[in-house]
């Protein structure tokens, strides 16, 4: 994957991630920053958190802060999307907000 290729498919999958949350964070009551194409989750209860999705060109990977962790997915030629072990970026958000608010 070229970094252009890359920089197309990582845009469109971090766009692609906060048109899908957007249910979810009205639902469960967080916010979604989107600039510069990085992306946070902000919650603000039970404390005030931040998870951040940033593409990370030279790599070619989504890398996700959260939870006190890093999560790095490289995309997924069989898949067509960014993943971490078969699970690709709107699913593993969605799991690690869930997680975030149980």
């Amino acid at each position: 994957m070229t970094e252009q290729e890359f920089r197309i498919e990582s845009d469109r999958a971090i766009e692609d991630a906060r048109r899908a949350l957007m249910p979810l964070a009205d639902e469960l009551n967080f916010e979604i920053e989107l600039q510069n194409g990085v992306m946070q989750v902000v919650f603000e209860e039970p404390a005030p958190v931040k998870f951040v999705i940033s593409p990370n060109a030279p790599v070619r990977q989504l890398w996700v802060s959260a939870m006190s962790r890093s999560f790095k997915l490289p995309w997924s030629p069989e898949a067509s999307a960014f993943a971490l072990e078969g699970e690709s970026l709107v699913p593993l958000l969605e799991r690690l907000i869930r997680q975030q608010l149980a």
